[in-house]
């Protein structure tokens, strides 16, 4: 792919797609409006990376606020200077994928616009920033059977990176942001390499208590509905046959957090779910049974806790705790860092404002009551 940059005066593009939505660029960006143009050099890969009536452009369009158009075999891109870096940056990685004979969906086009912003981001933070600054073309990748898992967010970049380098990690953060599907890939990575003998997946059983006598059925059959996350994501990493064989052999439990008490976890990879429904001895007993060659994932949300009212969570805790100790990673995911349905996203982001909103009414109630003074007794 040769790549060719000119900046013009902003108006309409001659070379207008019939199949993309006419929009014009908003008017704040006019002024700074430039063009660049993208040539490739295979045209049999071209429908793959356009989409099916253009639909990976018209995303490309919306998310990143540019205008498209494209004739033969080049494509070009206006808008602003970081509107059209951050679609040039997403159509590269798209294409790079397509040369590696990787599939590229929606999913794939709006993974690597949200990379592409992540990375525009870090260029406009300071030297010191802590954020991961890695290039799109050096992202890391998890490699199993069924293929290499990559991130599809710049949170979830960070995550691998600490995943392969600490032996503990901390991944904290809302529902969808990949936390425990990412470490329980990085396990089975490692189980095939051979450097280490085991996974261990474990949850708090039940997340109010872990009463598992009220369930029906044998110990397996009261368990197994809340261990079904994990068994989910190993099933997309490995052959259902597989997994079997592997767990009845012993080289996967998933267990409820209960049975892990007494034990030593040596050569295995061991990952917490939902470890914000654990109390704080809980997460210590965990904690504390990491051995000789093992590593640990603790993953967890502290905004879902369903631990009972005026129950402290042991992640809360932990987190606090054990702040700034050596060989401890921790990332944070946010609401933009959500992967799955693109309304997920925003369901979570709404709850979050929600929360804000309620919080700062609390403060602000508490605030009154202060600058009134305490309450005046009967006789005063």
């Amino acid at each position: 792919m040769t790549l060719s940059r000119s900046v013009q005066p902003s108006g309409p593009i001659a070379l207008r797609n019939r199949s993309l939505m006419e929009r014009p660029l908003m008017a704040d960006t006019v002024s700074s409006a430039r063009t660049v143009t993208l040539q490739f050099d295979d045209n049999a890969l071209l429908p793959l990376l356009y989409g099916e009536h253009d639909r990976h452009l018209a995303q490309i369009e919306q998310r990143a606020g540019v205008r498209l158009a494209s004739r033969g075999n080049r494509l070009t891109i206006t808008g602003s200077a970081e509107a059209s870096g951050i679609a040039e940056m997403a159509l590269r990685a798209l294409w790079k994928r397509l040369e590696r004979g990787e599939p590229v969906a929606i999913a794939e086009v709006e993974a690597a616009l949200r990379l592409a912003e992540g990375a525009a981001r870090d260029t406009a933070q300071p030297a010191d920033s802590s954020e991961p600054r890695l290039p799109l073309s050096d992202l890391p990748a998890i490699r199993t059977r069924k293929g290499a898992i990559g991130p599809r967010s710049p949170a979830q970049a960070g995550y691998m990176e600490m995943l392969a380098r600490h032996e503990m990690v901390f991944g904290i953060g809302p529902a969808g942001t990949g936390k425990t599907y990412l470490a329980v890939a990085q396990g089975v990575a490692l189980l095939m390499a051979g450097r280490v003998d085991r996974i261990v997946l474990s949850r708090p059983a039940v997340e109010a208590g872990e009463r598992l006598g009220f369930l029906p059925g044998d110990m397996k059959e009261k368990v197994d509905p809340y261990l079904r996350p994990l068994y989910d994501a190993l099933h997309d990493m490995m052959p259902a046959d597989q997994v079997q064989r592997r767990i009845t052999s012993g080289e996967i439990e998933i267990a409820p957090l209960a049975f892990m008490r007494g034990r030593t976890l040596a050569h295995c990879f061991a990952i917490l779910d939902e470890a914000q429904n654990t109390t704080p001895a809980q997460i210590k007993m965990f904690l504390t049974r990491m051995g000789e060659g093992t590593r640990m994932v603790i993953t967890g949300d502290p905004t879902q806790v369903d631990l009972p009212p005026g129950q402290k969570s042991g992640l809360v805790e932990a987190l606090s705790v054990l702040h700034g100790v050596q060989g401890i990673g921790v990332t944070h995911f946010s609401e933009g860092d959500v992967v799955r349905h693109p309304l997920v996203g925003r369901i979570v982001a709404a709850y979050k404002r929600a929360d804000d909103e309620a919080a700062a009414g609390r403060s602000g109630r508490a605030a009154r009551r202060g600058a009134d003074g305490p309450p005046r007794q009967e006789g005063e």
